[in-house]
């Protein structure tokens, strides 16, 4: 089957899975929506323009982040963000290709990002053009395309350990996959939980990838920490290396 051009099907998955096709609506008073390219390519800005979404999106988007969860380190906004957006591209490419069996091209010259925004409004495709729906376009365009730029644009700005970044990478993966499958099993599509956990296991082999944890099925505890129960309040996700909250602060698993 192939994408048709606002890519319903995804929508109707809704969050993570939506995306916005077509030209991004001008935004009053705002600078044009980068793509994600010139956002990868952006080196970070000096101390006294921090607060510009235009001169550096991906290090408004961090210091969005630190600010609203309150974190009491820049490297927990940082890990955060980067499983944020990992999971956005995950979930686009792993449901076109179960549903449609291809995926649309996520090539970072055509894909506008909103620093400022949340899914689904936050990631613009400006032209659907459809690809093979297989492990190696994805990877391809997830994993290359996106996910290596990403960290090293964030690695440049912040000391933050590479481990971290691809064990966010791969819970974000594994996430979708489980939310995909879940949906399957909901809709009687034994189809889509086959070919799910088929690309899921396949992306996870990557060496960049296949030692971040354990895939068991769908299930996937990982070797590294988000740091997310950094945060004041939060707690560890259900994949997480720790099985409960770490009490002392110095504890540092971050790969």
């Amino acid at each position: 089957m192939n994408l048709d051009p606002d890519l319903k099907r995804l929508a109707a998955l809704e969050g993570f899975f939506a995306l916005r096709t077509g030209r991004s609506r001008p935004r009053t008073g705002r600078p044009p929506l980068p793509t994600l390219a010139e956002v990868y390519a952006t080196p970070g800005v000096t101390e006294g323009r921090r607060g510009d979404e235009a001169a550096d999106p991906l290090g408004f988007r961090v210091r969005k982040v630190v600010r609203l969860l309150a974190a009491p380190e820049v490297r927990v906004g940082v890990s955060v963000a980067q499983q944020g957006l990992a999971a956005r591209l995950w979930s686009v490419a792993l449901g076109a290709a179960v549903l449609y069996g291809r995926v649309p091209d996520l090539d970072p010259r055509l894909l506008h990002w909103d620093a400022d925004g949340s899914a689904p409004d936050d990631l613009w495709l400006s032209r659907v053009r459809a690809l093979p729906g297989d492990a190696a376009t994805i990877r391809r365009l997830v994993h290359h395309g996106h996910l290596e730029p990403l960290a090293a644009a964030l690695r440049a700005r912040h000391p933050v350990a590479e481990g971290l970044l691809w064990g966010n990478a791969a819970s974000a993966l594994a996430s979708t996959a489980r939310l995909l499958d879940g949906w399957a099993a909901a809709h009687g599509r034994t189809d889509v939980r086959d070919r799910v956990r088929a690309l899921a296991a396949e992306l996870l082999g990557h060496p960049d990838l296949r030692d971040t944890g354990t895939l068991d099925g769908i299930a996937f505890r990982r070797r590294s920490c988000c740091l997310y129960y950094r945060v004041p309040g939060g707690g560890v996700c259900g994949d997480c290396c720790f099985r409960r909250t770490p009490r002392s602060s110095l504890t540092d698993p971050s790969g």
